[in-house]
């Protein structure tokens, strides 16, 4: 695993979750099977949470059996994961129905955070959290932990070291396989990211635990680079850096798939990822919506000569 990178993909969750425009279903669907032969195995791809709070996830569950159709028709590989959010327990009778594969719960490291997003307290969240677990656990379903706003808050601003490694451990504790560390709002730099994931190793395997950087502010692949070196290597990315949180103020997409991919490859670091496929991908998607994806990669296109990529 030393010159291997796993890249979970979560463009069509919490990319498309702060798009004005609603995709449709189909569309969806699509999405999911072009990035599904890309080489991906790892995909995050809705959401069971309510309409009318998040119009942008309706229909997930149509999304999951399209893509399950697909995967059962071979049009989509075998070995790819598909996972959802999943906020409470009627979400979770929701993802059971749906026979997804593999869901996620969402944390957050702050209170008011917390309140705004999830509208309740940490702690009231953790209670929420250990009935999704029990039915997780008795249909055997894996779940991902998610933590927001490790390294600022858009409300709090500081969040302590200390408080992120207590929450993040009691998710690991409660049954995460894995722990994904979010820099919701794209303030941190690659000191700060030493530091924490670092405190971080100390009480959960660096094996199960992942990065989730935004790039508000330009510093997502400093950062996703400095927690490799120090033995991170699972990272979220979405296609072209769509994304962005509706409850986080001027924070912009999650970094793009494609320049994570061409950075890590240079370097001589195994995604498994078909970069010209992604690239296809995002200007398929751009011609197919008016999206205009952030992705400095998929703008420039490879390098032409040969010799360079």
């Amino acid at each position: 695993m030393a010159n291997k990178v796993e890249i979970v993909e979560v463009g069509l969750r919490d990319g498309l979750q702060n798009e004005k425009k609603a995709l449709s279903i189909a569309l969806r669907i699509e999405i999911a099977r072009r990035l599904a032969n890309s080489g991906l195995k790892r995909m995050e791809i809705g959401a069971f949470v309510r309409a009318d709070k998040v119009p942008q996830m309706a229909g997930t569950a149509e999304i999951i059996h399209g893509v399950l159709e697909l995967q059962r028709r071979k049009e989509i590989p075998a070995n790819i994961r598909f996972s959802a959010l999943v906020p409470n327990e009627n979400g979770m009778k929701e993802a059971l129905q749906s026979q997804v594969q593999e869901i996620a719960i969402f944390a957050s490291a702050t209170e008011s955070f917390s309140k705004s997003n999830i509208n309740c307290s940490i702690e009231e969240s953790f209670q929420r959290f250990e009935k999704v677990l029990v039915s997780a656990k008795k249909n055997k379903i894996k779940v991902r932990g998610y933590l927001s706003v490790c390294f600022g808050c858009p409300y709090e601003g500081k969040v302590p070291e200390k408080k992120v490694v207590q929450l993040a451990q009691r998710l690991f504790k409660m049954g995460c396989y894995e722990i994904s560390i979010g820099d919701t709002i794209g303030v941190a730099d690659p000191n700060h990211v030493k530091s924490l994931f670092q405190k971080l190793k100390r009480v959960i395997p660096a094996g199960k635990l992942a990065g989730h950087f935004h790039d508000t502010r330009g510093t997502s692949l400093a950062n996703i680079l400095m927690a490799y070196q120090i033995g991170i290597r699972v990272f979220d990315s979405s296609l072209g850096g769509l994304g962005g949180c509706p409850y986080a103020p001027g924070s912009a997409g999650n970094v793009a798939t494609e320049d994570v991919v061409y950075m890590l490859e240079r370097m001589g670091i195994s995604t498994g990822l078909n970069l010209p496929s992604y690239i296809e991908t995002n200007r398929w998607l751009s011609d197919q919506t008016g999206l205009q994806l952030s992705s400095k990669l998929s703008r420039a296109g490879l390098p032409k000569a040969k010799e360079l990529f």
